[in-house]
């Protein structure tokens, strides 16, 4: 089932949420050219969340050294570098998507520099939450699915009866239907399932490899939801 647009009209042009699809666009066609030259393993490494050198850097600096405080605050940007990274087509492709469906509505809500500021911000709060939930994690974990969880979230909130277009394919055809968008926090855990089609070479241990980025989607959807509520 593909999500293609929503019933509810937007006064704006989106144009965040253009930039963001963008951006984790250009962002991945730069994974592809790093994984043709064997080069990606070692950029995602360095700009992915990993969370035992997090939790090591800021140990380091707490209770040992000082100086740590430069690793940290490096490893800090990968927190909000790590929200544009993907580690599959199937990931950036069903991100895209939602982000394109119910993303524009959302920034219709809360205006452009809110918008951006919510989605950093949650995706922000769901690196430091798996940080925190798994500190000794060496696999690099990447992705937008939190911060998109977290739009889907505040939409399923402000518009609990929207209706969402969709095209149900089936073999060669294509039968276009609506759907409740409650449907669709079903749907965004099933489709979960298959981020690992079209999977990236990562070397030495791939991404994700973790039920904390599960858990991250489920905090993400609360946090979403708890925002837009506040809002109310």
């Amino acid at each position: 089932m593909i999500p293609i647009s929503d019933n509810i009209p937007c006064r704006s042009k989106p144009i965040i949420n253009y930039w963001l699809i963008g951006i984790n666009l250009v962002v991945f066609l730069w994974e592809l050219k790093l994984e043709f030259s064997g080069q990606l393993g070692y950029f995602i490494s360095s700009w992915g969340i990993i969370p035992a050198q997090i939790s090591g850097a800021v140990t380091n600096a707490l209770f040992f050294n000082s100086a740590a405080w430069i690793i940290v605050i490096w490893r800090v940007f990968s927190l909000l570098f790590g929200i544009f990274l993907h580690g599959s087509f199937s990931q950036i492709l069903g991100n895209i998507l939602f982000l394109w469906v119910f993303g524009k509505t959302v920034e219709n809500i809360l205006g452009h520099k809110h918008y951006l500021g919510f989605y950093l911000a949650a995706g922000v709060m769901i690196g430091v939450l798996q940080i925190l939930a798994e500190p000794n994690l060496t696999v690099p974990l990447i992705g937008a699915n939190g911060a998109i969880a977290a739009i889907l979230g505040a939409y399923i909130i402000k518009f609990p009866k929207a209706k969402i277009d969709t095209v149900l394919p089936l073999i060669i055809l294509y039968i276009p239907i609506e759907l409740p968008a409650f449907f669709y926090i079903f749907w965004w855990f099933v489709q979960q399932l298959f981020y690992g089609i079209g999977s990236l070479n990562i070397p030495p241990v791939g991404v994700n490899q973790s039920g904390v980025v599960f858990l991250g989607q489920v905090v993400g959807l609360l946090i979403g939801a708890a925002f837009m509520r506040l809002k109310r």
